[in-house]
């Protein structure tokens, strides 16, 4: 399956001892805190033929005491529990990747839709 790269991703974290909880979107290269944890975004990935469907994101997780990664690799939004941060206070996961415009699902865009664009209808 022929996946294509995206600008950047949406991630959510949760404090396991609080229950906080928080989204974020991060471009490719820029880093997010949440907690003591330091999260880069390494990439976003969505599959070419159906952009809604899966994200990949390839994430570099860090606690702030320390130099050497809690976390680095690929984590899919569709099972986050295959390739996880395992930490005994943090979660975080994927929510999708940031689409560009010409990567939206025709059949869900309001602007394309005959009964709502009349120059589609023609």
């Amino acid at each position: 399956q022929d996946q294509a790269e995206a600008a950047g991703g949406s991630l959510r974290f949760l404090d396991k001892l609080t229950s906080e909880t928080g989204d974020v979107t991060l471009e490719r290269g820029q880093v997010a805190e949440f907690g003591r944890l330091i999260v880069q975004l390494d990439s976003c990935r969505y599959p070419v033929d159906n952009p809604a469907a899966d994200a990949t994101a390839h994430l570099t997780i860090l606690d702030g005491t320390t130099d050497t990664p809690l976390f680095k690799g690929w984590m899919l939004a569709s099972s986050p529990a295959l390739s996880a941060l395992d930490h005994p206070r943090y979660d975080v996961w994927v929510l999708s990747c940031i689409l560009p415009e010409s990567a939206t699902d025709p059949a869900t865009d309001p602007a394309t839709d005959p009964a709502t664009d009349p120059a589609v209808a023609e």
